[in-house]
């Protein structure tokens, strides 16, 4: 379990002692708290993922957070900024001016980049941007603005590319329009990720996350430096030893030329901590870059200009540029599905169990099946089940086709609450609704008969619209309803108590019909 105060012993550095790394204080949680971007004003916009006070809940993979750093050096709680997220993936890019800001959306399979304006503390929406070629990359894209607003660098996979994730480049070419993004080459890219791209203008040299480079423990922080015009020639990356460890690093974002902070896990399957040294110590950033000696393909594709940004080294690498398949090109090949099973608190890997269901009734498949065969046998959902948690149920949609589909398990033990987010009713009344409610609830008798020393308060809530005595009523009478089915199913009546909250308890605004959806509502709390 990550815990926001501990300090870490880092790893021996070229100057021979050993330094001592920390988590940012407050900043920090139990989540995977990553894409960290400096912003000024001594504020920190990053990405946090399955928190339950994300727009989309526990199984919302990312919402922005952000944490701020007070005189005495120290870095605050974080804050959840609902102003700059959606129930999608959303990751801070940085600033593209003082006033405006870019974030970069996925959502309902789509990614997309967003401008937001300032207006005091806050961020108000402005617009979409146009940013051609978005729709090529698998989903979970992930990158940075340049400082200045003029480039956009991008890390994802796509057709064409070299490895898993590349890293791209896209320029500003308008107000609202970016080129559509250029791969920088196999220089850069290798045969596995590459991940966290920060691009310093001043000295033309890029900071990225490899694990494809020999000798690669995790990912690695590496430096490369741009040679002469084109943006896929480049030095010979080096490793940043100072920020290694035998885990994960990425996503380097300077706060000053003294201060830097990134993500930090311990293996490849780990939940990321930002990250930051306990006491300031000069930066050791490598400086002695040879020529690559990868020789790449003349491209036709069109570079992008880098007019804005000026050459400093006149190395004899080559510029030419690497080929970049076109759309036309046929998909990269289905891969099966892959598993991630923890523990919703300790956030540790717990054993599980698979059942895929069409409708209500179990149908057989291995469980790293291919999401397009579940499609065409018309899976519907599948359960998860582990020893002395409560199941939980994901539909075939929800389930990723890239990188392992997480699910959080909560233990059914004394305090712990879950929410029936597939439990409906009938608009206005207490009556069941829908195949599957009933499914939901029948999965949840049977944990219950196998369990019998669980005793649950069943708690009903409403949102704030209408008759506060009528909304507290109606909450009663639908916690009622659950328990009657449940009891019809088996469970003694002694072990469920219900409770009705109308709208008191919200666990999102109520001034949008999102929110208002979210707290209609039922869940569930294991008692003694």
């Amino acid at each position: 379990m990550k815990a926001g105060n501990t300090m870490l012993l880092a790893f021996c550095i070229s100057t021979g002692f050993t330094q001592q790394l920390k988590s940012l204080s407050g900043a920090n949680s139990p989540n995977d708290d990553t894409n960290p971007v400096w912003i000024g004003n001594n504020t920190l916009l990053f990405t946090r993922a399955f928190h339950p006070q994300n727009l989309g809940g526990k199984s919302d993979p990312g919402d922005i957070w952000m944490t701020q750093k007070n005189q005495n050096g120290e870095w605050g709680e974080a804050m959840h900024r609902p102003d700059l997220s959606s129930t999608g993936y959303d990751v801070p890019l940085g600033l593209e001016d003082v006033l405006t800001l870019l974030v970069l959306r996925t959502e309902n399979g789509s990614s997309s980049i967003h401008q937001y304006s300032k207006f005091g503390q806050d961020w108000n929406y402005l617009r979409k941007v146009n940013f051609p070629g978005l729709s090529g990359f698998e989903l979970g894209l992930t990158g940075r603005v340049v400082q200045g607003g003029k480039l956009i660098f991008l890390s994802g996979k796509k057709p064409g590319g070299v490895g898993n994730e590349d890293i791209y480049v896209s320029e500003k070419t308008g107000v609202i329009d970016w080129t559509e993004p250029l791969n920088l080459g196999k220089t850069i890219n290798g045969t596995s990720q590459e991940v966290g791209p920060h691009f310093d203008p001043e000295s033309n040299t890029l900071f990225y996350s490899s694990s494809s480079h020999a000798g690669a423990t995790g990912k690695d922080i590496l430096v490369a430096k741009k040679l002469g015009d084109s943006w896929q020639s480049w030095s010979r990356p080096e490793k940043w030893e100072q920020i290694s460890s035998r885990g994960s690093e990425s996503s380097i974002t300077f706060i000053s030329k003294e201060e830097v902070v990134w993500t930090s896990t311990q293996n490849n399957d780990g939940f990321a901590d930002l990250m930051t040294f306990t006491q300031p110590v000069p930066l050791e950033i490598p400086s002695d870059f040879q020529p690559s000696s990868i020789i790449a393909e003349p491209s036709p594709v069109r570079s992008v200009s880098s007019d804005r940004i000026p050459s400093t080294s006149t190395s004899s690498a080559t510029d030419a540029a690497v080929p970049i398949k076109n759309e036309a090109e046929p998909t990269m090949p289905e891969i099966p599905i892959s598993w991630l099973v923890m523990d919703a608190k300790l956030k540790i890997e717990i054993p599980y169990s698979i059942t895929w269901l069409r409708g209500n009734q179990p149908v057989i498949f291995p469980n790293e099946s291919l999401i397009s065969a579940l499609e065409n046998a018309k899976v519907t959902s599948v359960k998860i089940s582990s020893k002395n948690y409560f199941p939980a149920f994901l539909s075939v949609g929800e389930l990723m086709k890239k990188g392992k589909t997480v699910v959080l398990m909560t233990k059914a033990e004394t305090g712990s609450s879950v929410l029936l987010r597939d439990v409906n009713f009938k608009v206005g009344t207490a009556e069941l609704e829908g195949e599957i409610t009933l499914t939901t609830l029948r999965e949840l008798s049977e944990f219950l008969l196998e369990n019998t020393s669980i005793i649950l308060r069943i708690s009903g809530h409403t949102d704030n619209a209408g008759d506060p005595n009528l909304n507290k009523e109606l909450s009663m009478e639908r916690a009622a309803s659950v328990r009657k089915y449940l009891v019809s199913n088996g469970v003694s009546f002694e072990r469920l108590r219900i409770s009705g909250w109308g709208g008191t308890k919200p666990i999102a605004s109520n001034s949008t019909e999102a929110g208002r959806a979210k707290n209609r509502r039922v869940e569930l709390t294991v008692e003694n």
